[in-house]
């Protein structure tokens, strides 16, 4: 079988989420270690954590490919008194390059949101109306629902351990708009294209007041629940493409959620 480095599973990546659909504010691609690194396994994640990091050493593997960027911003310093500093040292230290895909995979075809898209039950899948490629998705739903079976809907199929429902007004749900992680900037635009109902997490006060005012309902299933799912699609999409490499692709199938009902 042929020798896998990390620049053959960033090309990998990139075939599914080129760099190119990744927002101007975003850091994608390899940011810590040598593309031509030999890798024999690799593991796949959602966040870089002290916890990813122990999983990924303890398995014997040389890449981390992760959703979220570990480097997002400039940093001015690496120091180990401070986590973010103890992370990189880890990973140094230990040889163990990471490499991310971030919003060019929630907005590339088969990426985070159809992916939610996906999972939650949605047809007729597409951008949004105006849009070649998009973050954000819409679809319909086979039955209609109410606002309140949807919510459930949703818990139940992201296995969300809560959501959170901004009922609107007493109208069925049948044409759903949705976008992974933080996407509540995108229920106006959900709304004008005729969606009834929102997906997506991280939604504000003021977000959830507008959309009542607008006449769309959401449902906040939170960032990890709406991400969380394409770690094994991931893990898959590489199992297929280095089939020719001697390789294994290791998936977190540990993470969870940081907030919890109380």
């Amino acid at each position: 079988m042929k020798t896998c480095t990390v620049q053959t599973v960033a090309d990998a990546v990139n075939r599914l989420a080129p760099n190119r659909l990744a927002e101007e504010w975003d850091n994608p691609g390899l940011l810590i270690g040598s593309p031509t690194a030999t890798v024999k396994k690799i593991f796949v994640c959602l966040d870089v954590l002290d916890d990813t990091i122990t999983r990924a050493i303890d398995s014997n593997a040389q890449l981390i490919v992760a959703h979220h960027p570990i480097i997002f911003r400039a940093i001015k310093n690496v120091r180990y008194d401070l986590p973010h500093g103890q992370k990189i040292s880890r990973l140094i230290k230990n040889d163990l390059a990471v490499f991310a895909a971030h919003t060019n995979l929630d907005s590339a075809i088969g990426g985070v949101n159809d992916v939610l898209a996906k999972k939650i039950g949605l047809v007729d899948v597409k951008m949004f109306g105006d849009e070649e490629i998009s973050l954000g998705r819409i679809g319909t739903l086979e039955t209609p629902m109410t606002a309140a079976e949807f919510a459930h809907h949703v818990k139940t199929a992201l296995n969300a351990d809560n959501v959170r429902l901004v009922d609107a007004g007493d109208f069925p749900i049948s044409k759903v708009g949705l976008c992974s992680g933080a996407g509540a900037e995108f229920i106006s635009k959900a709304k004008f294209f005729g969606a009834q109902a929102f997906v997506t997490g991280d939604v504000k006060y003021h977000d959830a007041q507008s959309a009542v005012e607008s006449g769309i309902h959401v449902v906040d299933a939170g960032h990890f629940a709406t991400e969380f799912p394409i770690v094994h699609e991931l893990a898959n999409y590489l199992r297929g493409e280095l089939e020719r490499f001697d390789v294994e692709i290791i998936e977190d199938i540990d993470a969870k959620d940081f907030f919890k009902t109380i």
